[in-house]
């Protein structure tokens, strides 16, 4: 019987550099996209896709993500005291989305080595990771469509998209076959790391959503560190087949590069167009601009 998909890792401990000054004393992972932190729509992603324990991977000067989804009995009080009920059930909300835990990596190595601080906490069992800089937005939450095709798997399952060829530089990328089975799943035969346009063996792109059984660290121990130290996940996966099958699946919906400065700007605005309460004034005003 395949395993439940119960924890999620979002790794959150890089510096957010392409964001300074913005980032320099706040995480790129609260920057807001619209009204929620970037780092909430991968939390609530997570719990829509039936996980119950997050796992926040963060590190020097990322406080203010444990004080958000922590609860503030001072503005729930206030909120409370002022009759504002509709604020109330949001700021309350956010602290009971899911079980949350913090592990602090010391200094960013990888993401590889950001998973691998999760082992504790994640035991010997089958995990979701989400990289809170890749939005996806769908009607079938993007961990969901890939949990519903571990079920089917019970295999390690890497969440791709096709991407145009002068942009595969920028991804780690699949050697892969479709499944006769399924045409969103792929088989992985083998995987790039940024390969040259000429060289990609696809246009299959690694995007920021993965399903790992729990060998994976063990392999993450045994990775030689690379350029920096870093440990690279992808090394680790690439490691993984020799063990066991892997796939590539094809979700579907819309993702956003929230880590890069325009993909956030485009993000904000299709979210914001699509905000219940401002999304109508919003495209409104937009109407009346020129650009």
């Amino acid at each position: 019987m395949t395993q439940l998909i119960r924890k999620a890792v979002i790794p959150a401990a890089g510096m957010g550099t392409r964001f300074l000054p913005a980032t320099k004393a706040t995480p790129k992972e609260m920057l807001p996209l619209v009204d929620k932190p970037l780092i909430q729509y991968g939390v609530e992603e997570a719990v829509a896709a039936g996980c119950t324990d997050i796992i926040i991977v963060t590190g020097r000067g990322k406080t203010t993500m444990e004080d958000h989804f922590d609860r503030s009995p001072e503005l729930e009080a206030s909120l409370r005291a002022k009759g504002k009920s509709e604020l109330l059930k949001i700021a309350c909300g956010v602290s009971r989305l899911a079980r949350i835990s913090y592990v602090r990596q010391p200094e960013p190595l990888g993401l590889g080595h950001a998973v691998l601080m999760a082992k504790e906490l994640v035991g010997d069992e089958p995990f979701a990771v989400i990289l809170p800089d890749d939005i996806v937005d769908a009607e079938v939450p993007c961990l969901k469509q890939m949990v519903d095709a571990f079920a089917d798997t019970g295999s390690s399952i890497l969440g791709s998209e096709l991407v145009e060829r002068d942009c595969i530089s920028n991804y780690g990328c699949l050697d892969c076959t479709p499944d006769p089975r399924d045409p969103r799943l792929l088989v992985v035969r083998h995987m790039v790391e940024k390969p040259k346009p000429e060289d990609a063996p696809s246009l299959n792109a690694i995007i920021g959503r993965y399903i790992l059984t729990p060998r994976i660290f063990g392999l993450l121990e045994q990775l030689t560190p690379g350029a920096g130290g870093e440990l690279q996940l992808t090394d680790a996966i690439k490691a993984l087949l020799q063990f066991e099958p892997v796939y590539g699946f094809s979700y579907e919906g819309k993702r956003h590069d929230a880590g890069d400065k325009l993909g956030f700007l485009k993000a904000t605005v299709e979210f914001a167009l699509k905000h219940g309460e401002l999304g109508p004034a919003f495209r409104a005003w937009l109407k009346t601009q020129t650009f």
